[in-house]
């Protein structure tokens, strides 16, 4: 029944192919281009609509989104809460896509090309001390536009085909899009033979969890570990600290559905900390290996009192809190003074360090070798853009992790 199946899949993958060739994208190079995308007008007012995608200008791509993972990135954005939310935009960030054009000045990528755009760009100039130096990745070379919703040029190239008025752009991404346009240098160019289902994963969400990990807080093999938020994010830490040796690995989180997977992760106990009365970084204090708290401790979680737990919790002497969730506009932190004082240190990630064009294609590389797995993440699948409704009420549901929407066939 299997072998089967096979002269049928070919025949899908010819098809695949064909429409994805270097000739049927030429057909469109340089023309605009009419497609489907869920246009956010407002605050969870997500709507299916058709925009017009302008062809790509002097160091710019156009690509052909293939398919987009859900991330509570793009749900923060659009419940309002990001300070620099904007509407209408088109959302998405985290997807997996085919360069079908790009503008004048582009050599890094070509039409065929498979890429996973990203969000912090990364411009590999010798002038950009940001991008020379191995301490960071965030390089602002088109940070000013990008946070406004623009290309780099300070103009938009998305247009609602009905009237056409302007749409903003969204992380530099706007993946909720059949098409969209990209700065070159926020396309991190993969392995074609990838599967981009699961490289777009390493997008945001994954990527992040394990670079917070590997990258900004080093975590050394017999290290304990607490991970508030059994998320994606939080599960990549879980499966990071796993790989990376730490001996103790406790998951907090108040769904007892995310246990198992976590546990399966490498997470050697799990807490809910509903379960008790004292504050949750008191209890994980006294239950630490040594009395004095864990290691290394990381908040997936967005909610700034849960930063103050994380970094409690941290143990007294040399503890590291690393802030990975992204909390609402307006929120601050607190503490005591003395939990600093005291040994303890506070740092956060953005996209867990990486340099994202050189980053992704080796964690993808990484994943085709079976040294990353991905495919517990994957715990929903939907298709066509207007699926996006379906992937939220997910996301929303409890047991996703993360939903991924597929446009085209590939």
């Amino acid at each position: 029944q299997g072998s089967g199946c096979l002269p049928v899949r070919s025949a899908v993958r010819r098809v695949a192919q064909s429409i994805h060739s270097v000739e049927a994208m030429a057909e469109t190079a340089g023309q605009p281009i009419t497609c489907k995308a869920m246009v956010a007008f407002g605050v969870d007012d997500l709507r299916e609509e058709e925009i017009v995608v302008a062809p790509p200008k002097a160091g710019e791509v156009r690509v052909k989104v293939i398919c987009n993972a859900l991330c509570h990135t793009d749900i923060y954005t659009l419940s309002g809460s990001d300070p620099e939310g904007l509407f209408p935009s088109i959302l998405g960030h985290e997807a997996g896509a085919i360069v079908e054009s790009v503008g004048e000045g582009v050599t890094s990528v070509k039409p065929g090309d498979h890429i996973v755009p990203g969000y912090t760009p990364q411009c590999k100039g010798t002038d950009c001390i940001f991008c020379m130096s191995p301490k960071t990745n965030l390089c602002p070379k088109i940070r000013g536009t990008q946070g406004k919703g623009l290309m780099p040029d300070g103009t938009s190239r998305f247009t609602l085909k009905k009237d056409g008025s302007t749409i903003y752009h969204f992380m530099g991404c706007s993946t909720f899009a059949e098409y969209t346009v990209l700065a070159e240098i926020s396309c991190a160019l993969i392995n074609p033979k990838a599967d981009l289902e699961k490289a777009c994963l390493f997008g945001c969400g994954v990527a992040t969890g394990l670079g917070a990990v590997w990258n900004n807080t080093k975590v050394e093999a017999g290290s304990s570990v607490v991970v508030f938020g059994l998320g994606a994010v939080g599960l990549a830490v879980v499966q990071g600290a796993k790989a990376a040796g730490a001996s103790h690995i406790v998951g907090v989180d108040t769904n007892l559905k995310k246990f198992d997977i976590a546990k399966q992760l490498g997470c050697t106990e799990c807490i809910n900390p509903k379960d008790s009365d004292k504050p949750i970084q008191q209890v994980l204090v006294e239950m630490s290996p040594t009395g004095f708290g864990y290691d290394y401790t990381f908040d997936c979680t967005g909610n700034t009192e849960v930063m103050r737990a994380a970094l409690e919790a941290a143990h007294r002497g040399w503890g590291e809190s690393c802030v990975v969730g992204v909390a609402a506009a307006g929120k601050e932190l607190s503490t005591r003074p003395f939990q600093l004082i005291t040994g303890r240190r506070w740092l956060g990630t953005a996209f867990g360090g990486w340099k994202t064009r050189d980053a992704i294609p080796m964690l993808v590389e990484k994943n085709m070798k079976g040294e990353i797995e991905l495919d517990h993440f994957i715990t929903h699948r939907f298709e066509g853009v207007g699926a996006q409704k379906d992937a939220i009420k997910a996301l929303h549901g409890g047991d996703c992790l993360r939903a991924v929407v597929k446009y085209f066939p590939y």
